[in-house]
């Protein structure tokens, strides 16, 4: 038990050396928050090294004692954290952030009402359904975003004279991931779409087995034309992509039995 000790005692007087003669050292980190803490930038602005969390919120970043770590995420507070003598000896730390949340004035939408209930009722027309436009608000009224596509957006936009975001996501090397993400999803949705449209027309006059259709759609979707028929949209071309590979499959499922 002695022998422990003296060789724990050891080992943090050799570290804390480390840390005192400016040596940076891999600091193991966790972020917690009430949203995603996937893609958080923890930014060492003293030795200007930089790295993101992964899904669960953890991080490995190289830091030394007194040096600041900045946390950014769009959907949270900036956090700075000064690397205090107990973190250092621990080599953790678990970091909370809090959401960012716009607070807007008070707005009054129509007529104050005096509790009166029949002079309430004459005093107050009835108006069509209160939205952003009536209160001058900005809002989206597109196509709601997947997962992935929020995730793209949130990397590649920022405010400031110098967006930091875009910047340090295209570094990292994250935008282009998530815009990979995003292509693949969408040429997904794209096979299940036709999948579901063609494949009763297509297989009426096929004797291709059953079980051997969806790695029919697999072999069309590896194609390389593939993504130009899902963006053109024509139900003809569609169908005419789709006969002649069904043809090509059938010819590599002979050669095989042969």
């Amino acid at each position: 038990m002695v022998q422990r000790s003296r060789c724990l005692v050891l080992y943090i007087t050799i570290f804390w050396f480390q840390f005192s003669f400016g040596q940076l050292v891999d600091l193991k980190g966790q972020i917690v928050a009430a949203g995603e803490v996937d893609g958080i930038h923890v930014i060492n602005t003293s030795a200007s090294r930089f790295t993101i969390s992964d899904s669960s919120g953890k991080f490995t970043i190289p830091a030394k004692l007194n040096d600041t770590i900045l946390f950014s995420g769009i959907s949270y507070q900036p956090k700075e954290i000064v690397i205090t003598k107990l973190m250092a000896a621990s080599q953790n730390l678990t970091v909370y952030l809090e959401e960012l949340v716009t607070v807007l004035d008070e707005v009054v939408v129509g007529k104050i009402l005096t509790g009166d209930l029949i002079f309430d009722l004459k005093n107050t027309p009835i108006k069509p359904e209160v939205n952003f436009y009536n209160l001058g608000i900005p809002g989206y009224t597109g196509k709601p975003k997947t997962q992935s596509e929020r995730r793209l957006y949130e990397a590649t936009s920022g405010g400031g004279f110098i967006p930091l975001n875009p910047i340090l996501n295209a570094i990292s090397g994250r935008t282009k991931e998530l815009k990979n993400q995003v292509s693949l999803e969408g040429l997904d949705n794209c096979l299940y779409k036709i999948k579901s449209q063609f494949s009763e027309i297509l297989f009426g006059k096929s004797n291709l087995a059953e079980s051997l259709r969806i790695e029919f759609f697999y072999y069309c979707q590896d194609d390389l034309r593939f993504e130009r028929v899902c963006k053109v949209n024509n139900d003809l071309e569609t169908f005419e992509f789709l006969e002649a590979k069904l043809e090509s499959y059938k010819d590599i499922l002979r050669s095989q039995k042969n």
